[in-house]
């Protein structure tokens, strides 16, 4: 037995008429009867009644096409959300984020994606950079957003913004009148860092640029984005952090351009070669959207299906 069976037995039973279902088939009468015959003889029951001028079906005919339309609508369905998988438009994506980006943007991107594409399953995951990179590499993750630089042959990565740099200081601070900060000011200054171990990339670009202005920083603490504010804010040093850290107020915090405008790149990460077209679907998102505050809706009418480049 085989669809083809099943079609032509679908097509006489809704025409009860064999000329009429072997022209909407397309074929001729005799390898149409020849072809119910062949499944009647197989089935080891008679599917209709063909002692009147009209084929009727036996009550084991009438139920076998109950049964056989459902088999139908379940095919035409098999193939309905496949077509959607083999675009992207179904399936689960875990994406790694920054605490940083909790209020900068990541939730306004993943509100719109969701709203777009609402049959694909997302599911987040609040991760340090490092911690994101070895998740995308042993499949934790399938998608991260991470600071530049990202050297390493089996991620691929785009830059999804460039942000300036802050300085942070507490609201008393005898800098915080200014309205941009030279960094050689901050060299007798206690400094705030996220640990290296966490998020190497971030740690560097932040020793580079004190080096470069003629100083190493004197490190008073280590600790995360949103806890180094807090002990900015209570008087316990200063720090360099991305401008979208704006985006979370805090009292007893200044927030303050840095002279020259020296700037970090928050990149979109992914596992080079992975041809997911759910990950496709999202990289495309974040192409046309962008992080910094992604409308609440989604753009009208999807373009083509993109794949990671």
């Amino acid at each position: 037995m085989d669809l083809r069976h099943l079609r032509y037995f679908t097509a006489v039973a809704e025409e009860r008429h064999f000329g009429r279902a072997a022209q909407r088939l397309g074929i001729a009468q005799p390898p149409l009867s020849r072809q119910i015959q062949d499944l009647e003889s197989e089935l080891g029951f008679s599917l209709f009644d063909r002692s009147r001028r009209r084929v009727d079906l036996t009550p084991a005919g009438a139920v076998f096409l109950a049964h056989v339309r459902r088999v139908f609508d379940a095919l035409e369905l098999a193939v309905h959300e496949a077509r959607r998988a083999s675009v992207g438009e179904t399936g689960r994506l875990v994406v790694g984020y920054l605490s940083s980006l909790a209020y900068s943007g990541i939730t306004e991107l993943v509100r719109a994606f969701r709203a777009a594409f609402p049959s694909v399953e997302l599911a987040l995951r609040e991760m340090p950079p490092q911690e994101q990179i070895e998740a995308l590499k042993d499949g934790r993750i399938d998608v991260g957003f991470v600071r530049a630089p990202l050297d390493d042959a089996r991620l691929a990565a785009e830059r999804v913004r460039r942000e300036p740099l802050v300085v942070a200081l507490p609201a008393d601070h005898p800098l915080a009148g200014r309205k941009r900060i030279p960094l050689e000011l901050l060299s007798r200054e206690p400094f705030i860092v996220f640990p290296r171990q966490r998020g190497s990339a971030f740690f560097d670009l932040v020793m580079g640029l004190c080096r470069e202005a003629g100083f190493s920083p004197r490190i008073a603490q280590e600790a995360l984005h949103l806890d180094i504010l807090s002990l900015v804010a209570a008087g316990f040093g200063v720090s360099i952090l991305p401008d979208s850290i704006k985006s979370i107020r805090r009292r007893g915090l200044a927030l303050r351009p840095i002279v020259g405008a020296p700037s970090t790149d928050l990149l979109v990460a992914w596992r080079e070669g992975d041809a997911s077209p759910t990950l496709g679907q999202f990289l495309a998102f974040v192409r046309r959207v962008g992080v910094d505050k992604a409308r609440a809706r989604p753009p009208t009418g999807r373009r083509p299906t993109e794949v990671p480049r």
